[in-house]
């Protein structure tokens, strides 16, 4: 009888405990739904980051999602091409030397070829979901130079030719598949790849940047650096001074936008240099991002791919 009892009372419990659980799942989902559509604070900008956010830096990104939210800004960011990667791959097996490898990072590259003069005037964008745009198409010379920036002693990539091609790259609206100019690396069988279509301009804001001082230390976010293969954290630049214990970057999240707002933690008073650091950040998100356009509070514009 005694064994019976226990196991009556285990069963009893468990069935108390699932149902609870149950009953939190239905009470959760219609609250995560209006986190999302009022716009919520994700509560967790770092590992470390402080317990509470600024009212005013919340109240500036609660505007900013408002002024965003069904504009024609928005409309024109949903129509455009915007890379959310590097614009250079590099070849597929990696670098085979680590002088290679230094060689790229200092951009120091030497050209033993003629890169090819003729090429269309517009490349088009291929969306994975469907949907194409066409765009201007840069040249070889100029794809080019946008990475190949020195040309001195020391470890270099040797350059043998070029040729026109595509290749993929993440952006706002999803993969998508892009001219690309490939080019021929001594010692490699794969190409360095760089995309040859120009992103479309970024529109124009349809909220004023805040005055300085405005927000409570509100500071930007110049660029995005990285996103998750999940999408459920942005990897940004945030800036800090010489005197404070580093940045802290909050994110608001809405059904169209994620708003990050960045700040600093511990600022201290007293003499101090005026250097400006920066850093990576990486905020985590309650949703993937998906194709919710990523703000800037302090200027209220899109934080571009780079810095």
């Amino acid at each position: 009888m005694t064994t019976r009892k226990s196991h009556t009372t285990h069963t009893t419990r468990a069935t108390r405990t699932a149902r609870a659980k149950r009953l939190t799942g239905l009470l959760l989902t219609p609250v995560l739904g209006a986190c999302l559509l009022a716009g919520c604070d994700s509560g967790s900008p770092t590992d470390d980051g402080p317990a509470h956010s600024s009212p005013a830096q919340e109240q500036r990104a609660h505007r900013v999602a408002d002024a965003w939210r069904g504009s024609a800004a928005a409309t024109a960011w949903s129509r455009g091409y915007h890379p959310m990667a590097d614009a250079v791959r590099i070849p597929e097996s990696g670098w085979h030397t680590k002088a290679d490898e230094q060689a790229y990072r200092s951009r120091n590259f030497l050209l033993r070829a003629d890169l090819p003069t003729a090429a269309p005037d517009q490349g088009k964008v291929e969306w994975a979901t469907g949907g194409t745009l066409a765009r201007p198409l840069w040249g070889a010379r100029k794809a080019y130079r946008s990475f190949a920036l020195n040309d001195m002693e020391g470890p270099r990539l040797t350059v043998t030719g070029a040729k026109l091609g595509s290749t993929t790259i993440a952006t706002s609206r999803g993969p998508a598949t892009v001219p690309a100019w490939l080019f021929t690396l001594k010692g490699y069988d794969t190409p360095l790849e760089r995309v040859a279509v120009a992103p479309s301009p970024l529109p124009r804001a349809p909220v004023a940047e805040a005055p300085q001082g405005s927000a409570d230390g509100l500071n930007t976010v110049p660029g995005l650096t990285a996103i998750a293969k999940d999408g459920r954290s942005v990897t940004v630049r945030a800036t800090h001074g010489a005197c404070d214990d580093g940045p802290v970057v909050r994110a608001l999240e809405t059904a169209g936008s994620v708003v990050l707002y960045a700040s600093v933690a511990g600022a201290r008073s007293g003499s101090c240099t005026a250097d400006m650091l920066a850093q990576n950040v990486t905020v985590k998100l309650r949703e993937p991002l998906g194709r919710r356009i990523l703000l800037d509070a302090l200027t209220g514009r899109p934080v571009p791919y780079g810095t």
